[in-house]
């Protein structure tokens, strides 16, 4: 392997990082473009066929193209398509048969005569299951084989020597995210629907509900309007939530109040007044519904450090604070 030079030019790598990235941009254009013209007819059908079948897309190709399969199959998963990525060669020794006729194939391959994939396009022709390719190769046999040719433009590879696959694998990677996307949105598929298949991490954290993460019962620090002032401190700082609600006879909140209103109340003599003399009317709350990255940004906005949960008529059915959702990963 040959050493980069100690002495050479700074100046020189960030130009050629500069060209790489506007070359790769030429190609996103040029994709871009096809989607207004030529390729619209043949991805709306692609769509609509994806998004029919009751079985998976299965999605394949060899090299850089199978890398790049790879992650179209991972996208099309988490975003309610049921897909996996089979390996042209392990398919010809076997794995043919995790694909059944209720599914659907997409097959990457840049010049559209690779010859792994021989044996996946005939098993496809042979059972009848639809055939989608991603493909420069306009008259290749896999062109010719597919029941829809995605065809992309034929663009300057990144690399100096146009050999290296890089602009043409970036054309694929963004047709597959923006055939993934059009799924999403063509199955009407929800945040909820997102945070089922990403429960783990800070995205699955931001995307659970207020219900998940809220305590209720006797957790609740609640009081009835009209309780003494010095009885409601008590199950502020019993409940250390750093507040207290306040509610009416028909059980819906009316005030809060919180650790910061009783210290701006010290010098007034609250032995022998109703909390309600010091509490917070129409006080901020969450649905229970809401997810729990919304919680966070009242929370950051209002400055506060707790959110009463009420239902659609603002009976308190639990409390959130900043420390549940820090401790789930919200951020």
């Amino acid at each position: 392997m040959k050493k980069i030079l100690p002495d050479y030019p700074i100046e020189d790598i960030l130009r050629s990082a500069g060209r790489t990235i506007q070359t790769e941009k030429c190609g996103l254009d040029a994709l871009a473009a096809a989607l207004e013209n030529g390729l619209s007819e043949p991805f709306a059908r692609a769509v609509t066929t994806l998004g029919s079948i009751s079985g998976r897309v299965v999605v394949t190709g060899v090299g850089k193209s199978g890398h790049i399969g790879a992650k179209i199959a991972s996208t099309l998963a988490s975003t309610g398509t049921p897909s996996q990525f089979v390996h042209p060669a392990e398919a010809n020794h076997g794995d043919l048969g995790m694909i059944t006729n209720d599914d659907a194939i997409i097959v990457l391959s840049w010049s559209g005569e690779t010859a792994e994939l021989k044996g996946i396009v005939a098993y496809s022709r042979r059972f009848q299951i639809p055939l989608v390719a991603f493909t420069a190769g306009t008259t290749s046999i896999l062109a010719r084989e597919a029941d829809i040719v995605l065809t992309l433009p034929r663009e300057q590879e990144a690399c100096p020597h146009g050999l290296a696959p890089t602009t043409s694998t970036l054309m694929q990677l963004a047709l597959g995210d923006a055939l993934a996307v059009a799924l999403l949105e063509a199955r009407g598929f929800t945040a909820s629907d997102f945070h089922t298949f990403h429960p783990g991490g800070q995205l699955g954290a931001n995307l659970a509900h207020v219900s998940d993460v809220m305590h209720s019962g006797d957790a609740m620090p609640l009081v009835p309007s009209g309780t003494l002032a010095p009885a409601a401190i008590m199950t502020l700082s019993q409940k250390k939530f750093g507040c207290v609600g306040v509610i009416n006879p028909d059980g819906k909140l009316i005030g809060i109040v919180t650790d910061g209103d009783v210290a701006r109340s010290l010098g007034k003599n609250l032995v022998d007044q109703p909390i309600d003399a010091i509490m917070t009317s129409n006080p901020k709350t969450i649905a229970p519904t809401a997810l729990a990255s919304t919680a966070m940004g009242i929370l950051n906005q209002n400055s506060i450090g707790a959110l009463m949960v009420t239902d659609p008529d603002r009976a308190p059915i639990g409390i959130v604070h900043f420390h549940d959702l820090l401790r789930i990963g919200v951020a």
